[in-house]
């Protein structure tokens, strides 16, 4: 994510009984201490909520009704909550308590940001990555290709509630509209990904992959889509051949792509990529030790930029098509999913200590220790559906936030 100066704005709150030199003499050293870069705009809101984070200074004391006066303007231009930065002088604190029990008593979101310089940095620093992914999502469009294959029935979403939360639209593209373009179009071999074929099914399998690839991302220009979910399952009868192929390529030049028209793994994916700059590996949990935390998950496709090499393989439940055998280098992953209404997520972080490549398995087959082994119950007893987002680093703090 690009982060810079232009990301954070910072307007100041001061009453009129403090001395203004030294106001600002206390403002230098403090923001000063802090280390981040930000637009500082002193006290003119004209143009409040025009960037991703706008922090409110609370200088002095006695700002309290300055605040009050200000709040009908200010949210006319924003509906994110009030983010009140506090120092540990002229009474800042004590004002930024008093505006905030005010904004909770009238239903309205806001936080204080106090502690010592590393705890703020760290603090806005994380706000502002939410921001501007929370500004990344609003508007964007992703489709629905065919409805959630038959078996996810917990796996669908509030397209109002999705809409109201993030701002996304969700499209709904029927499977005969992806099948007329596939019809129109050629077999594409791929000579690269052809010489890396293990046998002659595989490689016979790879024009044919690469059509299906070529028939959405028609589909994705004439939409005008940022990503989509693809009931990939259709394509084993309707084509003989599976989408894995196309999926990890989407997913790798950053156009969100979910299997089996799994909404929530969309969303959630779409969200991995606002705030991580990597869409994720779309997986399910295959085996759980719920009392040492170790999980394996597997999934048939891998973004091709989250690994560190790859095989082909085919698909594994209909041993037909082009499956992806990826390999992604061992360290922190954060596993996440949030729920098709928006209104729930799950996040934990731990280590993937191994790849492995079991033959009775879906093709990409991750090994990861949960750093609390006791966040292995979520899964046993109150999962959000079966698929979840792996991404490497750990990130759960992010992705709580920008739910929260």
């Amino acid at each position: 994510m690009n982060l810079n100066h232009m990301d954070t704005a910072i307007y100041t709150l001061t009453s009129s009984l403090h001395d203004e030199a030294a106001v600002d003499e206390t403002t230098r050293e403090f923001l000063g201490s802090i280390g981040v870069e930000y637009d500082y705009k002193g006290g003119n809101f004209n143009d409040y909520g025009t960037l991703p984070l706008n922090l409110i200074f609370v200088r002095t004391g006695g700002a309290e009704g300055i605040f009050n006066e200000l709040l009908h303007t200010l949210r006319s231009k924003s509906n994110r909550p009030f983010y009140l930065l506090t120092s540990g002088k002229s009474n800042s604190l004590a004002a930024s308590m008093e505006i905030l029990s005010f904004l909770r008593q009238n239903g309205i979101q806001g936080e204080i940001i106090h502690g010592d310089p590393g705890y703020i940095k760290h603090r806005i620093n994380m706000l502002r990555q939410v921001e501007i992914a929370r500004k990344e999502l609003n508007g964007c469009r992703l489709g629905i290709i065919g409805k959630p294959s038959d078996w996810l029935i917990a796996s669908h979403a509030d397209q109002v509630a999705v809409k109201e939360k993030l701002g996304i639209d969700l499209i709904e593209i029927s499977m005969d509209e992806l099948l007329n373009e596939y019809n129109k179009l050629p077999d594409e071999p791929d000579e690269q990904l052809m010489q890396k074929a293990p046998t002659t099914a595989i490689k016979s399998a790879i024009p044919g992959a690469m059509r299906i690839y070529h028939a959405l991302k028609i589909l994705v220009d004439q939409h005008n889509l940022n990503g989509f979910t693809l009931r990939c399952f259709d394509m084993l009868t309707s084509v003989r051949n599976t989408g894995c192929l196309a999926l990890a390529t989407f997913n790798s030049d950053g156009i969100i792509a979910s299997c089996e028209g799994d909404v929530p793994a969309m969303l959630s994916m779409a969200i991995a990529q606002a705030l991580t700059g990597v869409t994720g590996f779309q997986a399910n949990p295959a085996r759980i030790n719920p009392e040492t935390g170790e999980m394996l998950f597997a999934h048939c496709t891998i973004p091709f930029n989250m690994v560190s090499s790859y095989e082909l393989d085919t698909h594994f439940e209909s041993g037909i098509g082009v499956g992806i055998q990826g390999y992604m280098s061992e360290g922190d992953v954060t596993i996440f999913k949030a729920s098709g209404k928006l209104d729930r997520c799950f996040a934990t972080e731990g280590k993937l200590v191994r790849n492995q490549a079991e033959p009775n398995l879906c093709r990409t087959q991750q090994v990861i220790h949960l750093d609390d082994p006791k966040q292995a119950a979520y899964f046993l007893t109150n999962p959000i559906g079966n698929h979840h987002i792996i991404v490497p680093g750990h990130h759960k703090q992010l992705f709580e936030a920008l739910l929260a």
